[in-house]
């Protein structure tokens, strides 16, 4: 192998204009022939202006990676460079390992270059088609808390994680820096973070770049980093030299202080390196396009520097002078092969960048010691008699998961929200809080090499798991139901990234990303309308549903089944919501197991005078959630009193997308199924769900008489008073239920319908008077 600067300039050279003919051409790549319109691509697209950063960092890996043999995985924040990355993939042969028609010689560099921004070939970003990528890079602030993620528990794996100047403005970027805090040398990989400085976003300066490197210098040593800066200014050699010294000594640095760590005990606080990289934007490109605007070192070089090539003739010249200044001739053969020199440059097998194992992650998966649930199981012997919290049934069943996973050190829990308050605080009987640096307060439970990570904030929690899992680990995400919308963006992201990843056939599927919302918006009367809100269900509900699953389970047995489910799963994002506060257990463990098996079902000790197998009853009342089931049980006791000649079936929904038609979603309840649960098409519903009532309605869309059902869930009425005073204002209490029940069967002048909405708002009138519930709601329990 040569390690010679020269060489790496040259090969550098070659990604550049690689690169650069990807946003172009679609022909000629090799510039055999004069260029012409012809050899354009129809619609140019792509960024530039990260490019030839991006090569010169993969160039300086490389390097390092020949030297020291350490095993790097590149995680590119600035994903709009995919043509970058492409091309050091295709020079490295990580392309060809996977497609053969990417091999290196000419008519793979055609078909490297025409795949780029094309109808059925690579995205403008990142994606995973793309060996060696685990973060997309379209949407900018989290690559750095995927990288950390991604070397928890694996002390031998290096992430470099590029962070660009735009990205590095965001608000999850900033808490980002945290993560070395959190990570322990003795466990934990390395994690280089590399602030990638061109000066400009699309149009405008960018606010680190403004910076002198004194306020550089502070304002990470302040966030607990040891920054090495680097400035490149287009010279070829010399730029290779400083990085590649940046990166040794940012290396030697590290490995030294782990090795510190390892033998001689913990050093007071650990800042590890991290390097921030300045370099012209675009660097390479024209000074100036024919009409002098100016490009490189400028925003005008962000995305296609030369946007007029198909109409401009002086701008289609520009653009062949500009891909000549490469020199193609002297970097591939006539056979578009590159020179041998250039092949040596990145390392061999699994140490090149776009083929360390652990970017696969799912080919490195190993399935999780799952305890037996029936050892966790509630007793039920009469429904709704026993009062448990689900959540501290689950935690424990938790802990020993931790426990089990001890020696191999792939499971962890992320959360913003304290276990505690979620009452899942059994785990740190197993594991402690991580926190790698001294703490001078008094605390419980925090020390270096827990496996619970908590920190308040959901953009780090959901970064950090998502490059846990994607490296084949295995993790849990609770949460406060409100504040999981806080990553809506980043869970839309990462749907979209599992939906691709489905048809890539190279790419196994990674464990199943699992939320648990505990905190649920029906019992944070206390805390008030900020923490009052479903939307996050909703969110998930719009992605495709091979990929996202919802569920509800209504008590402590169920939610041992969905969760044992959810972390056995692979290949999509389950959202589990429950109750944390003690409540009535419903279901014993076999009937819970029937129950989770289908996804909904009639709860026949539940309903009056119904018998399935004689056809519809004269009304369903239909259940989603952990306090609507309790509604909805008492509104059935409402109807035995007050209507005693009706025929009421109650059903209950665990699995949300059963609702949908099979057609929709392969998990749906079949036609007769659905008859069964619902009654016929002249079958009145009456549904008290846990999110919005449009959630249910959506997803109804395709089957029979959807107009029949009446659903009851979350209106957007909230503020900090008592349980049953927040579910009057949403229209779901007990009363509520049952006298839309009445007029639904009876017609809308109901005597008995208003006399429930009376005793409805004496209630409330109660509440508002004593400040508490009356006895009949707080005491209420259900007796068959």
């Amino acid at each position: 192998m040569s390690d010679s600067a020269e060489v790496t300039a040259r090969y550098r050279r070659a990604c550049d204009y690689l690169a650069l003919a990807m946003i172009y051409l679609r022909d000629n790549v090799s510039l055999a022939e004069p260029l012409t319109s012809a050899h354009l691509k129809p619609r140019v697209l792509g960024h530039w202006g990260t490019c030839p950063g991006l090569n010169l960092v993969y160039a300086g890996l490389n390097g390092l990676v020949r030297r020291t043999g350490q095993r790097t995985l590149l995680v590119t924040g600035p994903g709009h460079g995919a043509p970058a990355i492409h091309a050091n993939l295709w020079l490295e042969g990580s392309h060809s390992d996977r497609d053969a028609e990417l091999r290196q010689d000419g008519a793979g560099m055609l078909e490297l270059v025409r795949r780029f921004s094309w109808p059925g070939g690579f995205p403008s970003h990142l994606s995973p088609q793309v060996p060696g990528v685990i973060h997309e890079g379209g949407e900018l602030g989290y690559a750095l808390a995927t990288a950390a993620g991604a070397v928890l528990d694996i002390p031998d794996l290096m992430a470099a994680c590029v962070v660009g100047d735009g990205e590095a403005e965001t608000g999850p970027t900033a808490g980002s820096w945290q993560s070395s805090k959190f990570l322990d040398p003795t466990t934990d990989g390395i994690l280089l973070p590399i602030l990638h400085l061109n000066g400009a976003k699309i149009s405008s300066p960018t606010v680190f770049s403004a910076m002198p490197d004194e306020d550089l210098r502070d304002y990470f040593s302040g966030a607990g980093w040891s920054p090495i800066l680097v400035r490149a200014t287009g010279a070829g050699v010399a730029d290779d030299q400083a990085l590649g010294d940046a990166l040794e000594i940012a290396h030697r640095y590290i490995t030294a202080r782990r090795a510190e760590h390892t033998v001689g005990g913990r050093p007071d606080r650990l800042k590890p390196p991290m390097i921030v990289l300045r370099s012209p934007k675009g660097m390479g490109a024209p000074a100036r396009g024919p009409d002098g605007t100016p490009i490189a070192g400028t925003f005008h070089a962000h995305q296609v520097p030369l946007e007029q090539v198909h109409s401009d003739p002086a701008q289609l010249r520009a653009l062949e002078d500009w891909l000549r200044s490469y020199r193609p001739e002297e970097l591939f053969d006539a056979d578009g092969r590159p020179w041998p020199d250039l092949l040596e440059v990145p390392p061999n097998g699994d140490l090149r960048l776009g083929s360390v194992p652990e970017a696969n992650g799912g080919a490195l998966r190993r399935p999780l010691p799952l305890p037996p649930v029936a050892d966790y199981q509630v007793k039920v012997s009469e429904h709704g008699t026993t009062q448990v919290s689900a959540m501290q049934t689950a935690g424990g069943w938790l802990a020993e998961l931790v426990r089990r996973t001890e020696g191999s050190r792939n499971f962890r829990i992320v959360c913003p929200d304290e276990l505690a308050s979620n009452k899942l605080d059994a785990v740190l009987s197993a594991t402690d809080r991580v926190f790698t640096w001294p703490l001078d307060q008094y605390a419980e439970d925090v020390a270096p090499g827990g496996r619970v990570m908590e920190v308040l904030s959901e953009h780090l929690c959901q970064g950090w798991l998502q490059g846990y899992l994607l490296t084949g680990r295995h993790g849990l995400f609770p949460c406060y139901e409100a504040f999981a919308a806080i990553v809506d963006s980043m869970a839309n992201q990462y749907a979209k990234f599992l939906t691709m990843a489905r048809g890539v056939p190279w790419r196994a599927p990674v464990s199943a990303f699992t939320y648990l919302l505990t905190s649920d918006g029906w019992r944070q009367e206390h805390n008030g309308y900020s923490h009052q809100g479903p939307g996050f269900m909703s969110n998930l509900l719009t992605k495709r549903p091979e990929v996202t699953r919802v569920y509800l389970p209504p008590d402590a047995n169920t939610v041992l089944l969905v969760l044992a489910d959810a972390l056995a799963a692979t290949g999509r994002i389950n959202l589990i919501i429950a109750g944390k506060q003690p409540g009535p257990q419903w279901l014993d463990l076999d009937s819970a197991r029937e129950h989770w098996r289908r996804g909904a079902g009639v709860w026949e000790w539940a309903g009056h005078r119904d018998d399935p197998a004689a056809g519809a009853p004269d009304l369903v009342l239909a259940c989603a959630g952990t306090t609507p089931t309790v509604e909805t049980l008492a509104a059935a006791k409402l109807l035995r009193e007050h209507a005693a000649e009706l025929r009421v079936r109650v059903t209950n929904v665990i699995d949300l997308r059963s609702l949908s038609t099979t057609e929709r979603y392969p998990g749906g309840l079949p036609e007769q199924a659905f008859e069964t649960c619902f009654g016929g098409p002249d079958t009145p519903v009456v549904f008290g769900f846990h999110g919005y009532p449009s959630d249910v309605h959506e997803l109804l869309h395709g089957r029979p008489e959807p107009n029949r059902f009446h659903v009851h869930g979350y209106l957007e009425q909230g503020t900090t008073t008592t349980p049953y005073v927040l579910l009057s204002g949403n229209r779901m209490t007990r009363h509520d239920l049952a006298a839309d029940a009445l007029r639904r069967v009876r017609g809308a002048d109901d005597r008995t319908a208003r006399r429930l909405e009376t005793d409805r708002d004496n209630l409330v009138a109660y509440a508002h008077r004593e400040g508490r519930d009356a006895e009949e709601i707080t005491g209420w329990k259900w007796a068959g």
